[in-house]
């Protein structure tokens, strides 16, 4: 078993002089999700992280690792000092504690300490010719080996190490700011979600709910996928808006083509209103270009103009369905979202919405519509809030004014 864990970071390391605090983001996430492990030491230097096992297991390690933002791999490994026999050594051991021997190999040798005596080229030799004069049966494949043992020569000691585990890559935790994620009880937003948060977003989670026409299991459904959510930023806020009384008054105005897309809009004024009291800097949708007959790109320029002070992110815009689906089903959410409990979108659905819907004639029905304004204040006032961990229920109950 491995004595430590050599983690890369990714795309994080671009970042010129803001790269410490990017990589100080990442680390303290870590160190925060390793907390049940007490034995466990970190120790960082450039673009990497070691976390010392001392015992500890690693693949409970490993599966909190898969969780954090910011990890472009990570390795188990061994150090040693800066010795050529001892490199050798170390070499040997690592390669002997593969699960499955291998049938062939390469050594690759990074050596950023130019102050050792030997340089890659020499210690690709010596530490390859020792290996294969140790492992009968091995032999030397340069392009596709079975396994590359990867030796990095820093100016301390030596980092040894032959499988790599990839990482969720992109950016830490709460880096990019803040943004409103519109989360029903389906399939693409919680995808959505996880893209933001991939891209150092913090989100928060506004979910639309008209109770009695929609279940208190369809409720409970969105907290699962706020919980699944949370596994990948540690929590989340969830906002629960009443939304029967706008719905319902919505659909009494006979213009069902357009139902779909008068609703949307109003929850992103909703969700506008939520944003600004909560500073943040954007709302995020699972919408994807032609989707649906309200995913039309003159649908989605109607309903984004609803809001004018917080941009609409689109993260899904350009995915097909079995895509967003394979992502799903990766970080979890696929098996609660398509638990058969719906969500007031679908119970609103007219049987032929509009693809190509006026803006003018949208603007003439609101107009005319004189209580959405007083509606849509009363829809933010009466928003519950909880903060969702783990799939756990922390702390509830707040209202906006």
């Amino acid at each position: 078993m491995a004595s430590l864990i050599l983690i890369r970071f990714g795309e994080l390391t671009l970042k010129g002089h803001n790269r410490s605090r990017f990589e100080d983001a990442v680390v303290a996430d870590i160190a925060a999700r390793l907390q049940a492990f007490p034995n466990i030491q970190l120790e960082s230097f450039y673009g990497r992280l070691i976390v010392v096992l001392n015992g500890e297991p690693f693949n409970e390690i490993s599966a909190k690792l898969d969780t954090v933002f910011g990890i472009h791999s990570y390795s188990p490994a061994e150090r040693c000092d800066l010795v050529p026999e001892s490199i050798r050594e170390t070499a040997l051991l690592v390669m002997r504690q593969l699960a499955q021997p291998a049938k062939t190999f390469k050594v690759a040798v990074r050596r950023p300490n130019k102050q050792f005596p030997l340089n890659s080229m020499q210690m690709n030799d010596y530490v390859g010719g020792y290996i294969l004069a140790n492992t009968p049966g091995l032999k030397v494949e340069v392009r596709h080996p079975d396994i590359e043992l990867q030796v990095e020569i820093r100016e301390t000691c030596a980092y040894i190490c032959c499988e790599i585990y990839p990482g969720l890559g992109g950016y830490p935790k709460a880096t990019s700011g803040k943004a409103m994620l519109l989360l029903s009880g389906g399939i693409d937003s919680p995808v959505a979600g996880f893209l933001a948060l991939k891209r150092g977003l913090e989100i928060e989670a506004v979910h639309f709910h008209s109770y009695p026409f929609t279940s208190e299991r369809a409720q409970q459904k969105v907290r699962e996928l706020a919980g699944q959510l949370s596994v990948y930023s540690s929590k989340i806020t969830l906002h629960m808006v009443p939304f029967t009384d706008i719905q319902t008054r919505l659909k009494q105005t006979d213009n069902d083509k357009l139902l779909i897309t008068l609703i949307r809009r109003a929850m992103l004024r909703v969700t506008e209103r939520l944003a600004i009291s909560r500073q943040a800097k954007a709302i995020i949708t699972g919408e994807s270009l032609g989707q649906v007959a309200s995913q039309t790109l003159p649908g989605l320029t109607v309903i984004g103009q609803a809001v004018a002070e917080v941009p609409v992110l689109r993260p899904l815009i350009m995915l097909d369905k079995s895509e967003i689906i394979q992502m799903a089903r990766k970080i979890g959410t696929y098996p609660i979202s398509i638990q058969p409990y719906e969500d007031c979108c679908t119970l609103f659905v007219p049987k032929s919405p509009s693809t190509n819907p006026n803006p003018h004639v949208i603007t003439k029905i609101e107009e005319k519509a004189v209580w959405l304004e007083a509606a849509i204040t009363e829809a933010v006032l009466a928003t519950e809030t909880s903060i969702i961990e783990e799939n756990k229920t922390n702390h509830s109950l707040s209202l906006y004014f």
